[in-house]
């Protein structure tokens, strides 16, 4: 037998009468999004490096200080086993920071993803549009104003995050919503919300505007477990919850009026993803304050590395975690005998990325 070759197109024949078949008659058929968030290897292998390279550092972050532990020490602590006073150290002392870090940095790049793939624009993350200035308006307004009232910054951060993004949505309905009045809206909310953070630290006591000055660059120094609790429960409770709506993401990103031809109930699943993004970006702020361009840069960087059509959550997590506890650990030694806050090290590895964003957008022509 003869076997046809797959690319040599097979001879068909007509009929007389018959109209001849042609490529602009046949029927156009709408291609289904490429399977490339979960199950491709490329993207197997970026998640197997960045969570090696992630636990890598985060020992590495945990072994320096100005009482020194060696790499293998740290991982004998970290599974119980040891001397006392290593014991002490790892666990009580450096393993809390580590552990604010690794979950901030997680929070922030899943919130990024999520949003950037609500709105189809790599320039819309949290810090954005306003959601991470609005947890830290609330967050100065209980540290000047003394509005806490014993809630703590945890749930200020996610009552100011909340009411933002509350706020955010509300003004950009218009018969539902779309991502690019969400960013637009976003933006003027984003200016609201941070002259009015600048307002109350202008007016506020000296020893007030300092605290809060030190957190608003982002720090994770001082942190203890009372802050690491808090972040662990949101976390099992949002992130299962972002994975699932990952999955219905990528009908998103052909448009309202083609994922709704496709049966995504599109404004319920955005409000589902906004509503995500808000838990985690609020409780990450809370919990370590707003730390600049992780939210921004890692998607975009775990998008390329992964080489998908959109920001994976599981790898846009790592690369956040791995981006946090990087910076935290080039802070902490840069200057001899200081520690930065990790913000101003993320700020000023994003800013170019946040250029490099706006310069292409500016080629392509569009935001996104």
């Amino acid at each position: 037998m003869t076997r046809l070759s797959p690319l040599r197109p097979r001879r068909t024949s007509h009929r007389p009468g018959e109209p001849v078949s042609s490529p602009s008659h046949r029927p156009f058929r709408l291609a289904a999004p490429p399977v490339s968030g979960f199950l491709r290897p490329r993207l197997i292998a970026v998640c197997a490096a960045l969570t090696v390279a992630t636990f890598l550092v985060f020992c590495w972050g945990i072994s320096v200080g100005d009482y020194p532990i060696g790499l293998t020490d740290v991982m004998r602590a970290l599974i119980g086993s040891g001397d006392p006073g290593t014991l002490l150290v790892v666990r009580e002392l450096r393993l809390p920071r580590a552990v604010i870090g690794l979950l901030v940095g997680i929070a922030f790049a899943v919130s990024g993803a999520l949003f950037q793939t609500m709105t189809r624009n790599p320039l819309a993350s949290p810090d954005m549009i306003g959601i991470t200035e609005g947890a830290s308006t609330a967050v100065v307004a209980g540290i000047v104003l003394g509005w806490d009232g014993g809630l703590g910054t945890q749930t200020l951060g996610l009552l100011g995050a909340l009411i933002t993004a509350l706020l955010i949505y509300t003004l950009a309905w218009k018969n539902g919503t779309t991502g690019y009045r969400i960013i637009l809206v976003g933006i003027g909310v984003s200016w609201i919300c941070t002259s009015a953070t600048d307002y109350l630290m202008a007016n506020g006591e000296r020893f007030q505007a300092q605290a809060s000055l030190g957190w608003l660059v982002g720090n994770l120094n001082g942190r203890t477990w009372d802050q690491v609790v808090p972040l662990i429960v949101v976390m099992a409770l949002l992130m299962p919850a972002a994975l699932i709506l990952g999955r219905l993401m990528r009908t998103l990103q052909l448009g309202d009026d083609v994922a709704a031809g496709l049966g995504t109930r599109v404004q319920p699943v955005r409000l589902a993803l906004l509503l995500t993004g808000v838990g985690l970006v609020a409780f990450g702020t809370a919990a370590a304050g707003p730390i600049a361009f992780v939210a921004l840069a890692a998607p975009q960087i775990a998008q390329r590395l992964a080489h998908t059509a959109w920001p994976p959550p599981i790898t846009s997590g790592l690369t956040g975690a791995l981006v946090v506890l990087s910076g935290d650990l080039v802070a902490r030694n840069l200057i001899s005998g200081m520690e930065l806050p990790v913000g101003i090290v993320t700020g000023v590895l994003g800013a170019p990325v946040l250029l490099w964003l706006l310069i292409r957008a500016n080629r392509a022509g569009s935001g996104g």
